[in-house]
Parts: structure tokens; C-alpha cells; sequence
């Protein structure tokens, strides 16, 4: 069962997508923003992220700082985004790769399918 760490700065939202991704076959640890990104990807042991902060930049500085670390460079990132067009081109400028974009509003079935996707 493939792990997932959900960062997502509004519990409400953490909670329905968290029993989606259940329910789609995927074992679920959820937290708030957190700088200690990399500690919490390495003691979950995550397969995959998904990122869905209020405010992108936050969910850039999240993608940033896994990408910099060399164990965690490689990992399968969805990021959730109500500001697509503006996340799409900053990620383009990274030449960010094994990353999904999902715009809001969004359905657990679609950030499942991005992670079957990343996965597969």
C-alpha cells in the first residue's frame, strides 16, 4: 500500500481528502505547513507527497526544500493549487519533474488519479 504524506494547511479539507485517498487504496498521513518537511518524509518512509497549502508560495517552499534534499529529490509530488496558471510557470522554471498540478476546486478522485499516475 503505497504511503502518502498530505501537507494541507486547512484540516478540514486534510480530513475528506485523507479518507478519499483511503478509500482509493492509499495508506494517509496528514499535517499542517511544516519546515521539517524532509524529517517528516523520512520518518513516514512516503511514497509520495501531496501538497495543498492556501498560499502557493508556501507549497513552493515545500516542493524546494524536498527537491534539494538527495534522498528525497526523485519524489512523486501532487501539488493542489488555486492559482494554476502561476504555479504551472514557476514549476516550468524548475524544470520540476515526477510532479502533478491539480487546480481548485478538486475531487479526492482526481488527486488519486494523479498519484496512480506518479506511481504507476
Amino acid at each position: 500500500m503505497p504511503r502518502i504524506l498530505l501537507i494541507d494547511d486547512t484540516p478540514e479539507i486534510a480530513e475528506l481528502l485523507t479518507f478519499s485517498l483511503r478509500d482509493r487504496g492509499y495508506e494517509v498521513f496528514a499535517s499542517g505547513f511544516t519546515e521539517g518537511i524532509n524529517e517528516l518524509v523520512a520518518q513516514q518512509h512516503a511514497d509520495a507527497l501531496v501538497f495543498d497549502c492556501s498560499v502557493f508560495n508556501m507549497s513552493e517552499s515545500l516542493f524546494d526544500t524536498v527537491r534539494h534534499h538527495p534522498d528525497h529529490a526523485e519524489l512523486p509530488i501532487v501539488i493542489i493549487s488555486d492559482t494554476p496558471e502561476e504555479a504551472d510557470a514557476s514549476l516550468r522554471s524548475r524544470k520540476a519533474r515526477r510532479v502533478l498540478l491539480i487546480p481548485k476546486p478538486f475531487t479526492g478522485s482526481q488527486v488519486a488519479r494523479a498519484l496512480d499516475q506518479l506511481l504507476g
